[in-house]
């Protein structure tokens, strides 16, 4: 094995020389050997909790990574950082938890790195904002890095009651089934006994939500992007033979810490257009016009919402993944996973080949060791795909200036243009009220303000206002738009991401009740029927942002740091502003 010299290494900083004996003792206190504590210190970071199935199983695989670590002459030093689970946040004041902690897990990493000094980093997560967290933590470092997926829930499956709707019991279940049951049983087409059954039965697993909704669209963004091992996200977090690719994992970090090959080195323009180029064609969440944007950020680039939707708009759609189309996340890792999607994505020139990977090889070279073509049925051939376009789209226009975004995977051309008046609601919690009461009507266009990053605070996801809607058989009668989030989960016709948001005094701080807005995802504009005079005079007007109850905290710190969403919603400058490398000091 290679003997690494760690004389340009972090961790000589805490195991190197007679200074460091103090050190050394706390090795020592924690049953080290004196070869242990003179290999490379590599970090393994968890967001292991108790919250949700999500996260249950990472401290579980966390073992396999340190054995691969060890076999591989390194020592393992697993961590642990926080997480909020999205579906259990989901529908009240938790929910403003979410963004921020994807900082606050960034951060964590981070400050467990440097005050530690270690020297390659693999992190583990499962849920929603810790997969974008713990990779901007590794893009942040430029530490040698690998990322390992925790894996995706079982599928849940009905019992066959008479109680349950058959459609229910004729096909798998994630937990948008559930929300999507509140809205049903709002409208009392679900019985209180089949909704009782169907909470229990939905999500029978460790794992992340099954669709491709944000962990796994974030999850396939970790192999394209190269931080991933090829088909290290796919396999179920039940799997045991996941720890194959926990062991992989720990020995390729090795590797990569000899080659000197850094997380920069891997996530680069290029490696970013290959990731949203995935997002597309899978249908994924429009969480990745966020994410993406953020992880860029770490690395000095600009890649913003606008040029994430450049690429969706150019990028066929041929994976039929829920919530818009069949299939669950188990069903694409039996398919044969990303890298089927990825050398699809080859055949038609959209994938950036050269692009190094956590393997140490390039992405044309994993892809020519994969076999696997395409099925027909989880994932199409490229040259017949489900959409011409991506599943998600971007817009922009006088109500989005700084851009929106809008998933329409499963949604059929003739109703990707939606022209009605305005329905306005100051928050989240009014908008899902009337839903609850049907005040509202086909065709009007339901508009949820002050919910972005600094107004919320926290751009908190509406899943539980959309399938209360869907739930209600309302999906395709009504469209809505929020400067808040839409849930990975979300189906109909939701806009997100609109910015300005209403709290800097964004056009959807002016609009009103009854003003004529159309959404247009085939030409890519949001507007609304309102001259820039009028749009002036509303603003002169304007009461200014909304107070919100978050006066100190953690809620209140992001909401006063947080940028503007289509820079990613990111809380500190960036690469482009750092003076040191922490590899380097």
């Amino acid at each position: 094995m290679t003997k690494f010299d760690k004389s340009k290494l972090p961790s000589r900083h805490v195991t190197e020389g007679p200074q460091r004996a103090p050190h050394r003792s706390y090795y020592y206190a924690m049953g080290m050997t004196e070869d242990e504590i003179h290999r490379p210190l590599v970090g393994v970071a968890t967001c292991w909790n108790e919250a949700a199935p999500c996260n249950i199983a990472l401290a579980r695989q966390a073992q396999s990574v340190k054995t691969g670590v060890n076999e591989a002459q390194g020592s393992p030093r697993e961590f642990t950082t926080i997480t909020v689970t999205d579906g259990i946040a989901m529908g009240h004041e938790g929910m403003r938890s979410s963004l921020a902690s994807r900082e606050a897990i960034a951060d964590t990493v981070e400050l467990t790195m440097r005050g530690h000094c270690y020297d390659a980093l693999v992190g583990l997560a499962g849920c929603d904002k810790s997969l974008p967290g713990m990779m901007m933590a590794m893009v942040r470092l430029n530490v040698p890095s690998v990322f390992l997926y925790g894996g995706s829930i079982l599928p849940g499956k009905a019992p066959q009651d008479d109680e349950i709707p058959e459609d229910f019991r004729s096909r798998d279940l994630t937990v948008q089934d559930m929300f999507e049951a509140v809205g049903r049983h709002q409208n009392q087409q679900l019985s209180d006994k089949a909704l009782a059954l169907l909470e229990k039965v939905a999500c029978p697993s460790s794992g992340a939500c099954g669709g491709q909704f944000t962990a796994n669209t974030m999850a396939c963004v970790s192999e394209a992007i190269g931080l991933a091992l090829m088909n290290s996200s796919g396999m179920p977090a039940p799997y045991e033979s996941r720890d194959q690719y926990g062991e992989a994992s720990g020995k390729a970090v090795m590797n990569l810490l000899e080659k000197n090959i850094r997380a920069r080195d891997v996530v680069t323009r290029k490696s970013m257009e290959n990731a949203a180029r995935v997002v597309a064609a899978t249908g994924g969440s429009t969480n990745a016009g966020l994410h993406l944007p953020a992880i860029a950020h770490e690395a000095g680039i600009e890649f913003y919402l606008e040029d994430v939707c450049d690429i969706f708009r150019e990028t066929p759609y041929f994976v039929d993944l829920k919530p818009g189309g069949t299939y669950v996340a188990k069903d694409l890792y039996e398919a044969g996973g990303i890298p089927v999607v990825m050398k699809e994505l080859r055949k038609a020139g959209l994938i950036h080949t050269d692009c190094i990977t956590a393997s140490g090889r390039t992405i044309g070279e994993e892809l020519d060791r994969i076999e696997r073509e395409a099925d027909g049925r989880v994932i199409y051939p490229i040259e017949k795909p489900l959409t011409e376009t991506g599943g998600v789209v971007g817009l922009k226009g006088n109500l989005a200036p700084q851009g929106a975004i809008v998933k329409v995977a499963g949604i059929a051309p003739e109703h990707q243009v939606f022209t009605g008046p305005a329905r306005v609601f100051e928050c989240e919690e009014d908008a899902f009220a009337a839903v609850r009461k049907r005040e509202y009507e086909a065709g009007e266009v339901i508009v949820i303000r002050n919910e972005g990053p600094a107004g919320g605070p926290g751009m908190r996801e509406m899943l539980a206002t959309t399938a209360a809607i869907s739930g209600q058989g309302m999906g395709k009668k009504v469209a809505l738009i929020t400067d808040g989030r839409f849930s990975g989960a979300t189906r109909g016709f939701c806009v997100g991401h609109v910015g300005p948001e209403a709290a800097h005094g964004g056009p959807i701080a002016l609009i009103e009740t009854g003003d004529v807005i159309t959404i247009d995802a085939i030409k890519g504009e949001l507007s609304v029927d309102l001259s820039d005079e009028d749009l002036a005079k509303r603003k002169e007007s304007w009461a200014g942002p909304r107070e919100t109850i978050y006066a100190s905290g953690a809620v209140w710190k992001f909401a006063q740091m947080v940028g503007e969403t289509y820079k990613g919603a990111v809380t500190h400058p960036g690469a482009k502003a750092e003076q040191h490398v922490y590899m380097d000091l």
